[in-house]
Order: C-alpha cells, then sequence, then structure tokens
C-alpha cells in the first residue's frame, strides 16, 4: 500500500516514523550476538546456539496484558503494562522449561502517539534485558475506526 493510501484510510505516517526511530535504541540495548539484524524488517533474525542442548525444543507464547491498558491509559503510566507483557510471556514459557530468547510485540491503537508507545516499547526492553532477551522486532498499528481514539491495545510474542 502506498503512503498516500495508508494516510487517506487516517494513518498517521509521521507518527509511525517517529516511533521506529524513538524505539530503536531500546530493542538494540536487549540485542545479544545471537540476534543477527536491527529492526526495520518486517521479521526478527535469531542464531539458535545449539551446543548447550542435548535434545533442543522451540517453546513459544503470546500474550496481552487485558485490562491493564485501561488502567494505564487512566493513570498516564504505560512503562509498566511493557513490563507485564514481557513477564506474562517469560512465565508462560517458563512453566514449560524454557529460556526466554527473543521477544517481538504488538501496539496498535486509534492514533499512534509515540510517547506512549515509546514508554510501553521502553517497558519492554527494560523487561527483556532483565530476563536476557533480545527485543527482535515488532509491530505498531494505527488503525482509525477500528480503536476508540485515546485507547490501544498490547501484545507480545516470545520463543525460548
Amino acid at each position: 500500500m502506498t503512503r498516500s493510501l495508508y494516510e487517506a484510510a487516517g494513518v498517521n505516517l509521521r507518527h509511525s516514523d517517529e516511533v521506529t526511530d524513538k524505539i530503536k535504541d531500546l530493542a538494540f540495548a536487549t540485542h545479544s550476538k545471537q540476534v543477527l539484524h536491527g529492526i526495520g524488517l518486517f521479521s526478527g533474525f535469531y542464531e539458535l546456539d545449539v551446543r548447550n542442548y542435548k535434545n533442543p525444543v522451540i517453546v513459544t507464547s503470546i500474550d496481552g496484558v487485558g485490562t491493564k491498558v485501561m488502567i494505564a491509559h487512566m493513570m498516564g503510566v504505560h512503562d509498566t503494562i511493557g513490563q507485564d507483557l514481557v513477564n506474562h510471556c517469560v512465565n508462560d514459557i517458563a512453566v514449560c522449561g524454557a529460556e526466554p530468547m527473543f521477544f517481538t510485540d504488538y501496539i496498535a491503537a486509534a492514533q499512534l502517539k509515540p510517547s506512549v508507545v515509546y514508554d510501553i516499547v521502553k517497558g519492554v526492553a527494560t523487561a527483556c534485558k532483565a530476563v536476557g532477551c533480545g527485543l527482535v522486532g515488532g509491530e505498531t498499528a494505527e488503525m482509525p475506526g477500528v480503536y476508540v481514539p485515546g485507547n490501544f491495545d498490547v501484545a507480545g510474542s516470545i520463543t525460548g
């Protein structure tokens, strides 16, 4: 889809570009030598080192934070839901004996607010660093008419 078609649909591409520029350093700070590429592509690249495992098995999970987004919105505090998101996913794979390797996030709103997205991703990056997990990518989606103005949703996927 061309930029003009996105803009005609009500998507603010300037906000999208601003968000990507602001969060790159947050993601890079979580990368280990296994992360093979920076952000900006449509996929993340991770080189699996199987030398420390007898029978390696990949475990994955996806989760959200549910109604915590409403509380974050009311309080004006957004980094904590990013941390909660990662920790929900880490817990889901930890109960299976998996160690976190990499994480992707999804943030959607009627209109992206770069400062809010930055704070959410800051929380995601903080939690990823704490558990030794690379933030290798994600998606920010501006969807006017789908989400109520001022509200947003977040989800994340982890592989271990």
